[in-house]
Formats: structure tokens, C-alpha cells, sequence
């Protein structure tokens, strides 16, 4: 469905949003169809294989060029675990974009269940517990956490619960993502 043409796209208009927010001109082509279309995205930032930003939406509620755009903008801008980027840094970040597919609610009774129910390398999760904890892991996650109840617990404290919480009205959901990232980027050390 999504190839890498359409993935070349959406990292040339998500590192084009940032450069343009950091008042850097960086022409984009913006008439591709599926840009119209609602979309839903995720966009990391990496320096030197460390995580540098990452903000995204979990369903489509806008044209997927606007949600590359505000998506690129905030992780470059306000995810709050990271100073803003700096245009000097720009160039040395990577950029990777993720594509989300609608979000599948999960049937379980126990949390037993719930975690036979996860695909390890697959599956990006959605966690929500009342109104005021809710968390999620891209399937990327999964390099770093590959157990489902490691994965879940990180999960949990993320939300803002125990790692060991458990409530029946914990509510999971899944997804997947069709992802492209753009090469590694390296910087030489600024010396001042």
C-alpha cells in the first residue's frame, strides 16, 4: 500500500516543517494525494542512536500533512523530556516517521490474557486507565523492552501507574506502523 516514495515524502515534509519552525527555508512538494487523506503519524528524533523528540497522534482526526507537520514541529519543539532543537542541530539529527493504522481494541479478563494477546516486534500499544492515565510504545519499543510484561510494565510506568498495577478497567489497544527513517546522521563535534 505505502512504499518508499510516499516514505521519502513525509521525512522530506517532516524535516522541512522543523527547518521552517526553526526559520530555516526548506522548500517541500506538498501535492501528493495521500497528504490529503487523514492520517495519523509518529515523529522521532535521533542524535547519535539516542532518542532526541518524539511526539505523534493516535488516530487520524486531520490530513495526514498536517499531522507530519505539527507532529515534526512538537517533537523538534516541545517534547518536554529534551531542550528544543536547535537549528546548528538540525543537521545532525535523523528523522523517522510512522504511520499508524487504526487503533484495535483488545477483549481480555486478565491481564494474563491481555499480554498473550500482545505480538512482540508488531504491535504498538495504547494503555488507559480512567481519564487520567493513558500511555503508549510504538512497536519499535519492542527492541528494548522484548518481553510482554517488561514491555507492558514500562508501559504502565509511563501512564503513570505502578509498573505491577492492575484494574480490571485497564483498557489496551493495538496498532501498527509502516515506518521509513531517513540515513544516520553524524556531526563532527563543535569545538567553540
Amino acid at each position: 500500500m505505502f512504499t518508499n516514495a510516499h516514505g521519502d515524502i513525509l521525512l522530506t515534509i517532516a524535516r522541512a516543517a522543523i527547518a521552517r519552525a526553526l526559520g530555516l527555508n526548506e522548500p517541500t512538494d506538498e501535492t501528493a494525494a495521500l497528504l490529503r487523506e487523514p492520517g495519523a503519524c509518529f515523529v522521532t528524533l535521533t542524535r547519535d542512536d539516542a532518542l532526541r523528540g518524539c511526539i505523534g497522534s493516535l488516530e487520524a482526526c486531520r490530513p495526514l500533512i498536517e499531522d507530519i507537520k505539527a507532529n515534526a514541529v512538537a517533537a523538534a519543539l516541545r517534547d518536554p523530556r529534551f531542550p528544543p532543537l536547535t537549528a546548528a542541530e538540525l543537521e545532525c539529527v535523523s528523522i523517522e516517521v510512522s504511520l499508524l493504522s487504526p487503533l484495535e481494541p483488545l477483549a481480555y479478563a486478565s491481564e494474563a490474557e491481555a499480554l498473550s494477546l500482545l505480538r512482540p516486534g508488531i504491535d504498538g500499544v495504547v494503555l488507559r486507565y480512567g481519564d487520567t492515565h493513558r500511555g503508549t510504545f510504538l512497536p519499535q519499543v519492542w527492541q528494548q523492552l522484548a518481553e510482554p510484561a517488561a514491555f507492558l510494565g514500562h508501559l504502565k510506568i509511563k501512564a503513570g501507574l505502578a509498573a505491577d498495577f492492575w484494574a480490571p478497567m485497564v483498557e489496551l489497544s493495538r496498532y501498527t506502523v509502516t515506518k521509513w527513517k531517513e540515513r544516520d546522521y553524524e556531526c563532527a563535534p563543535r569545538h567553540p
